[in-house]
């Protein structure tokens, strides 16, 4: 056959076109598989299998030093079953959508949803706990200007007092203010208030939290220690004023049309 070229047009721009777009096909892959590392649910939708670790999308084991001298192994192929008695999925196939079993306001799902953090205090960079009470940090005080919300009553979404802030939490690093700590009227336990889910009304002396009724507080996850608290506990905490956007009441997760 006369006319056949094997090499063709290729040149060495031509080359270099086809190696980047080879190079940036595996760059996508790597990042994909990278990406599932950690926080990626590893389990199948379907069939609630976990996936392969280092098959496919899934990318192999490695391990990291923390600053704290400690270990870990990601991905580690483990998971966390804790919370799957709490709901149930209303269709057998991929992103079929799933409501609360029993209490839907600790159900772990939808707004309420939360992550398996550690359950050790976040740190500053002089490793000491990030959030904690405004009362061990003689350096810092709250603003001439703002109203101290202490002493105040906190008041649910139904209007009716369920305690008083007796502390304000802050961020040292941050200098921010990230919790309240309610007095419960209902047998004195304290419970923090993300600073998020509350409205401080200085002028009427309250402090107003739409996303839950005052019964509701008595079901905020306590946290272990009076000086600090855990990356975990932060986020089980969120997740109850999360969950009560939607499951506070029957009609708020009814349709609004």
């Amino acid at each position: 056959m006369e006319g056949v070229q094997i090499v063709g047009s290729l040149d060495f721009a031509t080359l270099l076109f086809i190696l980047f777009v080879v190079f940036f096909i595996g760059l996508v892959f790597h990042l994909q598989k990278e990406g599932r590392r950690e926080g990626f649910p590893l389990e199948s939708d379907e069939t609630g299998k976990l996936e392969s670790i280092g098959v496919t999308w899934m990318p192999a084991a490695k391990t990291y030093k923390l600053a704290d001298g400690r270990s870990v192994v990601k991905p580690d192929g483990q998971r966390d079953a804790s919370l799957a008695d709490r709901f149930k999925r209303l269709a057998p196939w991929a992103g079929a959508p799933i409501q609360p079993v029993g209490d839907p306001m600790q159900s772990g799902i939808g707004p309420g949803a939360y992550a398996m953090r550690e359950d050790v205090p976040d740190l500053t960079h002089e490793n000491l706990p990030k959030i904690v009470p405004l009362s061990i940090l003689p350096a810092f005080s709250v603003a001439e200007q703002d109203s101290d919300p202490r002493g105040m009553d906190v008041v649910g979404a139904d209007g009716v007092s369920a305690g008083k802030v007796t502390e304000i939490w802050v961020d040292r690093a941050e200098a921010l203010v990230r919790y309240y700590e309610v007095e419960l009227s209902a047998g004195g336990r304290k419970v923090l208030l993300p600073y998020a889910f509350a409205n401080v009304k200085g002028k009427a002396g309250r402090v107003i939290v739409p996303s839950i009724l005052a019964s509701q507080f008595a079901g905020i996850p306590a946290h272990a220690s009076p000086h600090q608290v855990t990356r975990l506990e932060e986020d089980r905490i969120s997740a109850n004023y999360g969950a009560g956007t939607l499951y506070a009441t029957s009609d708020r997760s009814e349709p609004w049309l």
